[in-house]
């Protein structure tokens, strides 16, 4: 007498599971507003453009440029913190982008997003472990290659209005080995005069 409703619970939670949450079609890389149609992101089975595949110029996740570390930390979403140069904080993550991205802040604000492994990807499907060639076929003349200020160190940069990608060379093997996305002003700079301390 018992196991019926025990029965009938476990069937409807079953036939829950086979029914989409919502419209077909909905997701995928044409949903996510920082991914374009047509794009080439290479999505692993089973997984959606809102997942930890993506880093756009918008952030990854619930970490938007100009997000606020305090409305980050409230939520639970900032594991680690420390104090560099200039007063930026870096910081380490929870959740999902847990050992996945590394954060920037400057005056509070969310200004970097950065990663070394690959995915997640660009919305045009860029990421680490690529050769810089790869990166000039994927953005043509959207993109180019730039030095720092040393000479030492060169990276590709893809504009986009005052936002950038970043992707910046390996310290041990020919390739991307860092791919960063923030404004201009703090990312591209950052690369090309180094850190103040």
């Amino acid at each position: 007498m018992h196991r019926l409703p025990t029965i009938l619970l476990t069937g409807a939670l079953a036939l829950a599971a086979l029914v989409p949450a919502g419209p077909a079609g909905a997701a995928g890389p044409g949903s996510d507003p920082g991914v374009r149609s047509g794009s080439t992101v290479d999505l692993r089975p089973g997984r959606t453009a809102g997942s930890t595949d993506l880093l756009s110029v918008r952030g990854a996740g619930p970490f938007r440029i100009g997000a606020s570390l305090t409305r980050l930390t409230s939520a639970g979403l900032i594991d680690w913190s420390v104090v560099d140069c200039d007063g930026v904080v870096q910081a380490g993550v929870t959740g999902e982008w847990a050992g996945v991205i590394l954060v920037a802040f400057r005056d509070g604000r969310l200004v970097e997003v950065g990663t070394a492994g690959a995915p997640p990807r660009s919305p045009a499907g860029a990421s680490v472990g690529m050769s810089f060639a790869e990166l000039a076929q994927i953005y043509g003349s959207r993109g180019a290659l730039i030095h720092n200020d040393a000479g030492d160190a060169t990276a590709y940069l893809v504009r986009f209005g005052s936002r950038v990608e970043l992707f910046t060379g390996h310290p041990i093997r020919p390739g991307v080995g860092y791919f960063q996305v923030g404004p201009a002003d703090h990312v591209e700079r950052t690369f090309r005069q180094g850190r103040s301390c």
